[in-house]
């Protein structure tokens, strides 16, 4: 087995499993629609179970690449995002709850889309709590599902809405917080640079 890295445009196995998690999100979306709870409830695992498979694969075969560390993210984003948008369509979510989520992503890739154009160094790392927020929004998802076939008491839903709504929140705003840090280090050493040209 060779522990050589592949090269950073590879189409690798991981990387179709996560195209395949991204083309699992229409017929999870259609499933909803159609009020097929168990098998949009599959799906769901399904992509669940290919987000674990592609992240092993990757680090067993060595076949992390630039692609992938794209791709994987935006493949959960795609599916969480689709889940909270048809789910608070049909009332299962709460609309705040969609919004709070939306948002988060949406500002957190403006905030990448100035970096880019302002050409500053990003490195973007996953926090502790983006960690449990991805947590809580597959989870939110999963036991509305879970709901919809085997019906529980609401207030548990209820306390997870909320969970899941600080959860984002805070991670929004952690992300933020570094971004803003992150600038302002790179002006400050642009500026130390040019004080010194």
């Amino acid at each position: 087995m060779s522990s050589r890295p592949v090269s950073q445009g590879s189409l690798t196995i991981p990387n179709l499993i996560t195209l395949l998690r991204i083309l699992l999100t229409p017929l999870f979306i259609i499933f909803l629609i159609q009020g097929n709870y168990h098998k949009a409830l599959f799906v769901f695992l399904l992509a669940g179970v290919s987000d674990l498979a592609d992240g092993l694969i990757a680090r067993t075969w060595h076949q992390k690449s630039r692609l992938g560390s794209y791709l994987d993210p935006l493949a959960d984003k795609v599916l969480v995002a689709a889940s909270f948008v048809t789910l608070s369509i049909y009332r299962e979510i709460p609309s705040w709850l969609t919004v709070v989520v939306i948002s988060r992503d949406l500002a957190l890739g403006f905030g990448v889309l100035i970096f880019r154009l302002a050409d500053i160094p990003l490195v973007i790392r996953p926090s502790l709590a983006g960690k449990w927020t991805t947590t809580f929004q597959v989870s939110t998802v999963f036991l509305v599902l879970i709901g919809k076939i085997w019906p529980f008491s609401y207030q548990v839903l209820l306390a997870l809405f909320w969970c899941t709504g600080a959860l984002t929140t805070i991670s929004g705003i952690h992300y933020l917080y570094n971004g803003i840090m992150m600038m302002n280090m790179f002006q400050g050493n642009g500026s130390r640079d040019n004080s010194d040209g």
